[in-house]
């Protein structure tokens, strides 16, 4: 019997198949499963997983459908690199992650893979002048687009049993003042909650909270050495130290 299969609107993920989102009884079917889980199950919102794998059209539906507090993307792919390097210049990385975004008509956040990958390098190297693009703005996500920017250090797969890709050990306090005093959607992992780094995250959380910064608080960066951060009301500027 011939399959009403239309070709992936994404890329293929070898572990699983793929969903047909073009049909219409599939997308009724999920709309009604995630229904089910915000109404009867209290969920209130939604992480994506591989989101490369289908059109960001059809999160939108889903989203519109479901009305979700918050719903955010995984949209993780290599950053570029020259001989080896890690270039300055993740332009074309972060546009990839903002076309998503863009596809969900905005109704989506995604993780700041962009960032992630930038922190992990400046911090390992003390290549600080990482974290001013050539317009001298963040580089990641949050340069763009810091209301649908999900900052993060670690996460299942980057670190805890998984460990694909980890942040430099010893580092980790650094990566959250970093990403706790500036604009997007920060995401404390959920084994650094529950370590040694506890009371430091809480204080940083308290400085983010009592400092009023937020997802589209305004960066200005005066120099990108070593750096240490003075925060007010809807501002943050980075000086040197």
């Amino acid at each position: 019997m011939q399959g009403r299969g239309n070709k992936s609107s994404g890329d293929n993920f070898h572990a699983a198949p793929n969903i047909d989102h073009s049909q219409e009884f599939v997308r009724k079917d999920l709309k009604e499963w995630l229904l089910w889980l915000r109404k009867e199950i209290g969920y209130d919102g939604w992480r994506l997983d591989f989101v490369r794998g289908f059109w960001g059209g059809y999160v939108k539906d889903y989203l519109d459908a479901s009305e979700p507090y918050f719903a955010v993307g995984e949209y993780w792919d290599s950053l570029s690199y020259t001989y080896g390097e890690m270039d300055h210049n993740q332009d074309a990385h972060r546009q990839r992650i903002v076309d998503w975004i863009n596809d969900t008509s905005g109704t989506a956040g995604a993780f700041d893979v962009t960032t992630k990958g930038i922190l992990h390098t400046t911090l390992e190297r003390c290549e600080y002048w990482r974290l001013s693009d050539e317009k001298g703005k963040p580089p990641g996500v949050v340069g763009w687009w810091p209301s649908r920017a999900v900052t993060f250090i670690e996460n299942h797969d980057t670190g805890s049993t998984q460990g694909h890709w980890r942040f430099p050990g010893g580092k980790e306090m650094q990566g959250y003042a970093y990403i706790l005093t500036h604009p997007g959607t920060p995401a404390v992992f959920y084994d650094h909650i529950f370590s040694q780094y506890q009371s430091e995250i809480a204080a940083l959380i308290s400085l983010r909270n009592r400092n009023k910064i937020h997802c589209r608080s305004i960066v200005s960066i005066e120099t990108t050495s070593l750096y240490t951060y003075f925060e007010h009301q809807d501002n943050i500027r980075i000086f040197q130290r």
